[in-house]
């Protein structure tokens, strides 16, 4: 366990390591109580850096023995690593270490999952396996040799030899030490080849326990299509003989980018149509694509310190999506990405968990994986990448990678490359990086004899750490419409620079209705008050999806919160213009499902909140309930014919168009239920042949209270597969009532099959309560005090997963004063837990504050 005594990181304080490395040498003899590592380092005084103490970092290992140049030595041992006196040039350093992976439940540096071994070191987790300067600016080459009697043993790179009971890795390309990987156990792989542009032939495998042979040929589909696609698109070449991707059981993340050796949480890879839903699919091809990408966005050019963590995370996810909008709609992928933008990280940004996309200081470096690193990170490259454009955003990467191939960079040397590249100044835009919180725009507009003027002021609230914010950079997609429906105007970026800037249409014959913000080009809040009428206009004519999409998504949220404030009845303008584009057969079946989805309940608590008023998640609740109920009523003369356009004939893709139509069929469906209590969602799930049918006709079931059977069956078909298993433990919980969620949630952590230490099941559960708005904040409290109980026992085993999903209460400020003391109650008491970890103290400290 870590020393839990806070101690902050200042990024001010970086200090480059007092010696370089030349090659690194590891020996593992695997045993699950006593794992020997023997490592060799040769160590090079570094003329770059400041005069400091040899020190190596280590945590939860027992040192045997440790040499310099041959001659033993006695470090001074500390919690956090050891001491020891070094020659004044260069020398050999060695140490033999003993470790337990079985034991290792934190699923940090090497443990165990299933009689499997494996390694997770990002972050700071290779201070679990030896004594080791483990930051990610000291890079090195890696040999490594694996002893074990499990016949497949894998590190990183290419393979150097093997023998009986051995195999050793070589891995030219010098990386820190949170990319090295280690995986031995009973496997079996689905292999393949890929040949780059260069003619260089590559053995591709994807490594699985015995039995899940068979759900392997999407993910391996989805690295070729990565690979082609990065060539492509970036000229970025594979530069290993292989590339080994394993599937994990027990995985705190989604998948790690250990350099040849992507280690993956299983559901992050394995699919069959029977056991996974098109919404999988499409999740395994998105992170095998961003793994896979992090091969130059990460591992060949890393970063300096763990502040420049959205250097590579923010890039990585820009490509995965660019990546997934090129294999599939590009309008569905950007309103999905926006909607999960707005679900996740405007909340960290309008809380206490607020931070810069770069922090400045950080107790835990775990805890900054987060929203704003990630998503917003990557609407950075977004934003800069509309700045310069495209021809000008190629160039840049091109210089990017030539000049930092093999450096650990920073957010400077980015930016440096785009003006070296463009000419342009950044220093105003590098805002972005270091500002925190989401900039509100509010909106004057003047019409005078023919001239449209749009004057914005930018405003950023004050955040933690932060109270004064300086103007930043915004580029703005506007286009304008004529009263008619026709474009007068197409999509034009404005650049705001200011904190209030003016910008002027001419030679109009009418006054415009302008569509601003197209494809959502910032990060930000639009404070515009609009009529319903103008927004029913855009529905109807704006050319721009995302508009289209926002404008629908503006009227149903205006609609339901005159629902839960004024008591009103649905708004039927609303609905009735919805229904126009629904029978539109010409849009994206994609399209249109994503068009009846409603503001999520957090979402309109949120909205509340801003507007001055006190969110009750029950009325929002019933609000939102008797919405979908005058959809369903509304809509039901059309839901026989978009059932029917969205019938699949063709054997089972899940490719762009038939995932579409399965999303509009799976809407129509919930639609239907409501009308008929479930019975045609019962016959669709005794039909299904796929788990996309099957799960949406179970959830159909489950909100019409007519699940029992059906609860039944499923489990019985499914409870020898973890991953389908999974979904059965999180449906119930996210698709119960209020009244009911906490109850379920608990009931379900006494099933036999509920293991609390795996950490997809956990979330599975506890993860669909926080999940359940209403049901977590049942006014009694059950909610909270259910996951903080969960959250109180987790800790000593899994402080990383702890942590994160303490964030269910980072808005408890948001409510009325009971919620507020019983959430805050729930905090404290977590809080007051004798041994808590530095990485749950931190976030709970955080919270409160």
């Amino acid at each position: 366990m870590k020393d839990a005594a806070p101690q902050t990181v200042y990024l001010r304080d970086y200090n480059p390591f007092g010696w370089r490395i030349e090659d690194v040498s590891l020996t593992f003899k695997l045993a699950p109580e006593a794992t020997r590592v023997t490592s060799r380092i040769r160590f090079a005084p570094n003329p770059d850096a400041p005069a400091q103490d040899f020190f190596l970092h280590g945590e939860d290992v027992t040192l045997l023995r440790a040499s310099i140049d041959g001659a033993e030595v006695t470090p001074e041992i500390t919690p956090q690593g050891l001491r020891c006196a070094v020659p004044d040039g260069a020398f050999t350093w060695e140490a033999e270490v003993e470790i337990a992976p079985a034991s290792n439940t934190a699923l940090e540096g090497l443990y165990m999952s299933g009689g499997m071994y494996c390694t997770q070191c990002e972050a700071e987790g290779f201070r679990k396996i030896t004594y080791y300067p483990d930051r990610p600016d000291v890079m090195a080459t890696f040999t490594v040799r694996i002893e074990s009697d499990m016949p497949v043993l894998l590190s990183n790179g290419n393979p150097a030899g093997s023998g009986d009971g051995w195999a050793e890795w070589h891995d030219p390309w010098p990386k820190p030490a949170y990319l090295f990987a280690l995986v031995a156990g009973d496997l079996r792989n689905h292999p393949d080849r890929f040949t780059t542009r260069s003619g260089r032939d590559v053995e591709l495998n994807i490594w699985v326990r015995p039995g899940d042979e068979g759900k392997c040929a999407w993910g391996m589909e989805a690295l070729k299509k990565s690979m082609t696609w990065d060539e492509d698109v970036y000229g970025r070449e594979y530069d290993l003989d292989v590339f080994n991707i394993v599937a994990v059981d027990d995985f705190n993340m989604g998948a790690m980018e250990n350099k040849g050796l992507n280690i993956f949480n299983s559901a992050a890879v394995l699919a069959s149509p029977e056991t996974a839903t098109d919404a999988n699919f499409e999740r395994i091809e998105s992170i095998i694509a961003h793994e896979y990408f992090h091969n130059w966005t990460g591992n060949r050019i890393t970063c300096r310190d763990w502040f420049q963590l959205c250097l590579k995370e923010g890039l990585t996810v820009f490509r995965d999506q660019q990546f997934t909008s090129d294999l599939r709609s590009a309008a569905v992928k950007r309103i999905e990405d926006v909607a999960q933008l707005r679900a996740r990280q405007f909340p960290e940004d309008q809380g206490p968990l607020s931070h810069p996309v770069r922090p400045e200081s950080f107790q835990e470096i775990n805890n900054f994986y987060t929203a704003t690193v990630y998503e917003k990170g990557a609407e950075v490259i977004g934003m800069l990448k509309r700045l310069v454009g495209d021809e000008a955003y190629a160039k840049a990467l091109d210089l990017y990678f030539d000049r930092h191939d093999g450096d650990a960079a920073t957010i400077e040397d980015w930016l440096q490359v785009f003006e070296d590249a463009t000419g342009r100044d950044l220093s105003q835009f590098k805002r972005w990086y270091s500002q925190a919180g989401t900039p509100r725009l509010s909106i004057h507009e003047d019409w005078q004899d023919g001239t449209y003027t749009l004057t914005f002021t930018q405003v950023t609230k004050p955040t933690p750490g932060q109270p004064d914010k300086a103007p930043q950079v915004i580029p703005i997609a506007v286009g304008l419409l004529s009263p008619n429906g026709d474009e007068v105007v197409p999509t034009r970026m404005l650049e705001m620079t200011e904190g209030r800037q003016s910008f002027a249409f001419e030679g109009l014959s009418a006054r415009p209705v302008p569509s601003i913000l197209r494809g959502f080009s910032a990060p930000v809040v639009l404070d515009r008050e609009v009529p319903a009428e103008e927004r029913a206009f855009l529905l109807a004519h704006d050319t721009d999806p995302f508009n289209r999409w926002e404008s629908s998504r503006s009227l149903a949220r205006e609609a339901l919160l005159a629902m839960i404030r004024d008591g009103a009845a649905p708004d039927l303008a609303w609905i009735d213009a919805l229904g126009r584009v629904l029978r539109d057969d010409t849009l994206d079946p994609a399209f249109r499902a994503l068009m009846l989805g409603l503001p999520s309940q957090s979402e309109l608590a949120q909205v509340l909140h801003e507007k001055g008023a006190t969110p009750d998640p029950d009325a929002i609740y019933v609000a939102t309930e008797a919405m979908a109920d005058a959809l369903a009523q509304r809509f039901e003369p059309m839901l026989d014919a978009l059932a029917e356009q969205a019938r699949v004939d063709a054997p089972y893709a899940p490719d762009a168009e038939q995932s579409g139509k399965r999303a509009l069929g799976g809407a129509a469906l919930a639609l239907r239920s409501r009308l008929d209590g479930g019975e045609a969602a019962q016959a669709q799930f005794e039909a299904a042949d796929n788990m996309t049918l099957q799960l949406s006709a179970l959830t159909c079931l489950i909100r019409a209270g007519a699940a029992d059977l059906a609860l039944g069956v499923f489990h019985d078909q499914w409870q020898d597969d973890r991953l389908v298993m999974d979904k059965w433990f999180g449906l119930q919980v996210a698709a119960a009532g209020p009244a009911e969620a906490a109850a379920v949630a608990e009931r379900l952590t006494r099933h036999p099959a509920f293991d609390w230490k795996n950490p997809n099941r956990f979330r599975a559960v506890l993860g669909a309560l926080a999940m359940n708005h209403a049901g977590f904040h049942r006014k009694d409290g059950a909610g909270y005090r259910l996951l903080a109980d969960w959250l109180i026992k987790l800790d000593p085993l899994n402080p990383q997963t702890t942590a994160r999903m303490c964030s269910a209460f980072q808005t408890w400020w948001r409510y009325d004063s009971d919620r507020q003391a019983l959430m805050k109650a729930e905090l404290e008491r977590i809080a007051a837990r004798d041994g808590l970890s530095r990485d749950t103290a931190e976030m709970i400290g955080r919270i409160l504050s």
